[in-house]
């Protein structure tokens, strides 16, 4: 009698253990199973700042991400889950398992969106190129790129942004503020544009801000890199000679309504950037230049060239004299008209 009963205590005290390790083994199975077999088909859900587990959980529901509230919230618990998750957009495969799933939460997995700012980008235009992507709020950006505390606080001797959003690519999240991202393309700028550059800029008599103002009108007039020093021996030899540098791209810029031809009434626009009718430099960069931009400021060519007119293929023929210079204007010119008019008459 005594036995059985020995018997049946060992019984009750075991069957909690019994049962865990089933529960266990349960719980691991479906961890492991994949959540549907929809291929390469994602899942994005955002998950809100504070969001308690229980809400968590029920936009993953929501999602067709979990289908089992009691296993995933098992799972969640075994894993440490108090401290998921952090906030922000998340991708997700569709054939993704619970474990995994659990694992990029508590790991703060966010979906990261690779932008490319692209060399020469004006300040609007790398907004617009932001808000493509849903990752910025339009009126913090160009205010904050304004803000004399903000621009101080970077480093920025300058009353804009312009020119110091450096271009390159970014790896960003929704999580972000505006005030984030652009920190971050402030700091890629100072990362890429060295003590040492700015050091041989002042040898030349430039101060940081002038040396990006020098280094984005290089970066307008060309995209070619094994011409920029020549555009900038130009713009060296008519600066020594106190003539006006008479850079298209200065004649057009902050022009909302611009659309895309450089027209001559252009030239006689009143502006402190139309460098056809200021001497010297502009007031502030006029968009963000590349490294190669920079470099042809610290190391322009060894020329005597004051004009350059832009060829049919985007480069551009240099002239040390105005009738060299007007002879090859009219002679580009002629060329472009007679290959626009063979292109009209093929179409």
């Amino acid at each position: 009698m005594k036995l059985k009963k020995s018997k049946m205590i060992c019984y009750v005290l075991s069957f909690p253990a019994i049962v865990a390790v089933l529960f266990g083994a349960f719980l691991f199975i479906y961890s492991v199973t994949p959540i549907c077999s929809a291929g390469e088909k994602t899942v994005v859900v955002d998950i809100p700042t504070g969001a308690s587990l229980i809400k968590i959980i029920k936009i993953l529901h929501d999602a067709d991400l979990v289908q089992n509230r009691f296993l995933f919230h098992a799972l969640v618990t075994v894993r440490g889950g108090a401290r998921l998750a952090r906030a922000g957009e998340y991708e997700f495969a569709a054939n993704i398992t619970p474990y995994r799933l659990v694992d990029k939460l508590l790991h703060g997995d966010i979906k990261k969106y690779s932008v490319i700012i692209y060399e020469d980008s004006s300040l609007s235009q790398v907004a617009l190129r932001l808000m493509e992507y849903k990752l910025i709020s339009e009126k913090d950006f160009f205010e904050l790129s304004q803000d004399a505390g903000f621009l101080s606080s970077l480093g920025i001797q300058s009353s804009s942004m312009e020119g110091y959003l450096f271009p390159d690519t970014y790896f960003l999240d929704r999580s972000m503020s505006t005030r984030k991202i652009l920190r971050i393309m402030v700091e890629r700028f100072h990362s890429k544009v060295s003590p040492e550059m700015v050091r041989q800029a002042a040898q030349k008599g430039l101060d940081v801000n002038q040396f990006v103002t020098f280094a984005s009108l290089i970066g307008k007039e060309s995209g070619y890199a094994a011409e920029k020093p020549l555009i900038a021996a130009v713009f060296y030899n008519r600066l020594k000679k106190g003539m006006p540098l008479q850079s298209d791209p200065t004649a057009v810029y902050d022009l909302e309504d611009f659309k895309g031809k450089v027209l001559r009434s252009h030239y006689k626009r009143k502006s402190p950037y139309n460098t056809y009718l200021i001497r010297g430099l502009p007031p502030g960069p006029i968009a963000s230049p590349g490294l190669d931009s920079f470099q042809a400021v610290l190391q322009p060519a060894k020329v005597d060239y004051l004009y350059f007119v832009s060829k049919r293929d985007g480069t551009h023929h240099f002239s040390s004299s105005l009738v060299a210079h007007h002879d090859a204007t009219i002679r580009f010119r002629n060329i472009t008209n007679r290959e626009e008019k063979a292109e009209k008459a093929v179409q």
